[in-house]
């Protein structure tokens, strides 16, 4: 099996709830989704097209690419079918891989067990084809293999990613609290901006979402601050074509004349955090910084959005601050954005009453284990009131 031009399943992880704006990638880059799931995607396609997929998806965990889906009932039916599939042709037997899986049945105690089983298929079928036997380890810094089991039913994939794709490359400094990238690339892909429009990021943080903002602004893609992948280690890859496909992330970024991110911090350090990251992304030419209250953040007059990222109190005492702390923020969009559109990312809804502003749209995200939401508000200029309770 050449699995650089067979076609299979591909299943696209990302988190939870963002899945439409993954959808949303996936077409763009002219492919048709076979399926759309909670945490996923589904296609049809080679491992070529995963190479292409890797380079390019910002809101993405890991690229499946399945081998074999079967009736499991326990470990040993899981060897006895895994020990069938020729590895190979799959994976150097001088090699290293790694295996990952989600198990989801009675007879597996822990995953850890699950992984074992299926090491040892790997390599015996490898120790019998070709008396070498490849090495493993729990570090993706080789080829990787995952297995989904739930309940009767099992599938392998190749792992085509290795390390996940969420996180993107460009935040050497994390800052308080940051958020994911592919959560931040997401909420700005669900949001009504675009290039042509003004990003206003107040309380920036560690500056990601002013960042994601740009590198998408430009049609940076994400591969351009990454170069490896678990692909890299398949037999049959073809590193020419992967030099094609990462010179045509050059080729398609465009700068856009006029573009306006303005991220501001009260903050010293997290504007220099901020700074810093900007420049690894090779966005720090594209955003303008301010340290500042967010009250007192520039505001241009064309048309744009507003977006926050709050604290959302996790602690007790930290509401009783970020209720007035939210009324601020209400306040401010009410006052200072007219004719714009506002944002606010937070996973807790009952400090956000106090924004005392009623959304247009609340979109579902997952922050970790945090239920969240993202808030739209249209900040009309005319006299249409806008502040009603929630």
């Amino acid at each position: 099996m050449h699995v650089f031009t067979t076609n299979s399943k591909i299943i696209i992880t990302c988190h939870k709830w963002l899945a439409k704006a993954l959808e949303k990638e996936v077409i763009e880059l002219g492919f048709s989704p076979d399926r759309v799931f909670q945490t996923g995607v589904e296609l049809t396609g080679t491992a070529e097209d995963c190479i292409r997929l890797n380079l390019n998806l910002r809101c993405a965990s890991q690229v499946m690419y399945s081998l074999k889906t079967f009736i499991c009932e326990d470990p040993d039916e899981l060897y006895n079918n895994l020990v069938k599939i020729e590895w190979e042709k799959l994976i150097d037997p001088s090699g290293y891989f790694s295996v990952t899986s989600n198990v989801f049945h009675p007879s597996i105690q822990t995953n850890l067990f699950a992984n074992l089983r299926v090491k040892d298929a790997i390599v015996d079928r490898m120790r019998e084809a070709t008396n070498k036997r490849p090495t493993t380890g729990s570090e993706l810094s080789g080829a990787v293999v995952y297995l989904f089991w739930k309940n009767e039913e099992a599938e392998i994939f190749l792992d085509t990613s290795g390390e996940t794709l969420a996180k993107h490359g460009y935040r050497k400094l994390p800052g308080k609290a940051p958020m994911l990238e592919a959560l931040a690339a997401a909420t700005i892909l669900s949001t009504k901006w675009d290039s042509s429009l003004a990003f206003i990021n107040p309380m920036c943080g560690a500056g990601t979402l002013a960042i994601e903002a740009a590198l998408i602004a430009t049609n940076r893609a994400p591969g351009l601050l990454r170069n490896y992948y678990a692909f890299m280690h398949l037999l049959g890859y073809d590193v020419d074509m992967y030099e094609k496909e990462r010179t045509k992330l050059d080729e398609q970024v465009t700068e856009v004349p006029g573009l306006t991110i303005i991220a501001s911090d009260i903050s010293e350090r997290a504007i220099e955090i901020s700074k810093i990251n900007a420049e690894v992304a090779g966005v720090a030419h594209l955003i303008q910084f301010e340290v500042c209250d967010f009250e007192e953040t520039t505001i241009p007059e064309q048309e744009g959005v507003i977006m926050f990222n709050p604290e959302y109190g996790e602690r007790m005492g930290d509401e009783i601050e970020l209720t007035a702390t939210y009324a601020r923020m209400g306040d401010f969009l009410k006052n200072k954005c007219k004719g714009k559109t506002g944002y606010v990312f937070t996973g807790n809804l009952d400090l956000a009453k106090s924004i005392r502003l009623k959304p247009s749209r609340r979109i579902e995200f997952f922050n970790a284990t945090i239920d969240c939401r993202l808030l739209e508000y249209e900040l009309y200029a005319g006299t249409k009131r806008t502040d009603k309770q929630q």
